[in-house]
């Protein structure tokens, strides 16, 4: 055990692996509830996904680099503030989700005070069809957009923690961490 946390404190190749590797694993979970559990993705819920996407390219380029020196660093704070960007989408739409405040139009439903039974059809027939303002799915009272922040933050978290590993260890880390 104090061979891996020495590793993690020394390698920050580990830090970045774990942010790929987390990035994956909330994509592939979104495909599953999509694809195995029939939960169709709102708009926002697809917005969701790009930051993940993008963190496991610009991270596999950390990673490859061994996380040090300038390109190293610059990729590993790329990857913290994508999927930094992707927590505060997570954010937003938890908040549309809760009636916090209003999402866009494009995939909520405006308010129906003062139409006519016409002006009102017409709304619903507009409408999307998988809402962003309705929580499909929750668990210990945060939904799927609620997560998705949560654990971006703990993304963001990881990569940040292998750019000051880094930079601490200087541009040597990979080559004596590797041996």
């Amino acid at each position: 055990m104090s061979a891996l946390v020495d590793r993690l404190r020394a390698d920050p190749r580990a830090f970045a692996l774990i942010g790929v590797l987390g990035s994956a694993g909330m994509l592939l979970g979104a495909l599953a509830f999509q694809y195995l559990g029939g939960l169709a993705p709102c708009p926002m819920c697809i917005w969701q996904r790009w930051p993940h996407g993008i963190a496991i390219l610009i991270g596999l380029g950390a990673v490859a680099s061994g996380g040090v020196g300038r390109g190293g660093a610059a990729l590993l704070g790329l990857a913290g503030m994508t999927e930094l960007i992707g927590a505060g989408i997570g954010v937003f739409h938890a908040g549309v989700e809760r009636g916090l405040w209003k999402g866009p139009d494009t995939c909520t439903s405006g308010p129906i005070d003062g139409l006519s039974a016409d002006q009102l059809l017409a709304q619903i027939m507009e409408a999307p069809l998988v809402r962003c303002d309705e929580i499909a799915w929750e668990l210990f009272g945060l939904s799927m957009a609620g997560w998705n922040a949560a654990l971006s933050f703990g993304l963001t978290a990881c990569f940040v923690a292998a750019l000051i590993i880094g930079r601490r260890a200087g541009p040597h880390a990979s080559s004596s961490a590797s041996q």
